[in-house]
């Protein structure tokens, strides 16, 4: 059997409630006293009536079903419990995409026996689980006056628990959304750099040879102040492809060079190399 059709779809954010036209709220009770005595009803409460009303209720539950007086605050202190449960997800986002969800009904009332699956769309916040329940015991020639309400009430709760969930589910996507959007902007240049040299040099272990080799030619020819600094700003330069900002005054009449490679870097050094080898020579 087909539940109830489509209200209409909602793309923006939906309040915590309900999905149907009146926000009730199913209350099951299941009470058992120390001495032996049980009770057990379902009905459900609208959340916008006064608390006062609750020990109301409970009083004339009991005066009305000559239960004992001590049924009075249990009632009341369960009606209580399960409202601020409810309430406690009153002002949440919930899911507001197209869901349609499976209604589940095995249900035993007096002498009948209720199986039956349908589907209910939780964005038709026009539906009524009552009247659509009375439908229900018309197709099928149910007469018994207790059925209908049995199958309101299952509705009705399977309905609040699929609420709660769609609840945290909008939670968990919020809080996802916010982990992504923090990742995209967290600052990575310093990290960034690091990488980008393992991208660079990788297992290139030559290319590794020609740096320490540079170094060390640098450091030996400290007789030339202005070769050292210009190679080293040079060598700088090529490994990370950003020209160092405090050293732009002491070069600033070198030409302009575009971002180095790894091949620029092998090259740079072994000219660096010849030149060194040539002057040696002269010197011996």
């Amino acid at each position: 059997m087909k539940g109830q059709a489509s209200g209409y779809w909602r793309s923006s954010a939906v309040k915590f409630r309900i999905p149907t036209a009146q926000n009730l709220v199913p209350i099951r009770l299941d009470i058992e006293l120390d001495d032996g005595h049980k009770f057990k009803d379902t009905f459900t409460w609208n959340p916008s009536d006064p608390d006062s009303e609750i020990v109301v209720f409970a009083k004339r539950t009991v005066k009305d079903l000559k239960l004992p007086p001590a049924f009075v605050t249990h009632i009341a202190s369960s009606i209580q419990s399960q409202l601020a449960e409810f309430r406690s997800f009153e002002g949440q986002d919930m899911y507001a995409g197209e869901k349609i969800v499976p209604i589940k009904l095995d249900l035993r009332v007096n002498n009948i026996l209720i199986k039956d699956q349908f589907l209910w769309d939780m964005n038709n916040f026009e539906s009524d689980p009552e009247e659509f329940a009375k439908t229900f015991c018309k197709d099928l020639g149910i007469q018994d006056p207790e059925v209908a309400p049995a199958i309101a009430f299952s509705i009705r709760e399977q309905l609040y628990e699929t609420a709660i969930q769609s609840v945290a589910s909008a939670r968990e996507s919020r809080i996802s959304k916010k982990g992504r959007r923090g990742t995209e902007h967290t600052p990575t240049r310093v990290s960034g750099v690091a990488l980008d040299l393992v991208k660079l040099f990788g297992h290139k272990s030559s290319v590794v040879r020609y740096v320490f080799i540079l170094l060390v030619i640098l450091i030996w020819h400290m007789d030339n102040i202005f070769m050292l600094e210009a190679c080293s700003i040079f060598a700088l330069y090529s490994i990370l492809e950003t020209p160092p900002i405090p050293y732009m005054l002491s070069v600033q009449n070198l030409h302009p060079v575009q971002p180095a490679t790894v091949a620029n870097l092998e090259l740079l050094t072994q000219v660096i190399i010849f030149f060194y080898i040539i002057k040696m020579s002269i010197f011996l």
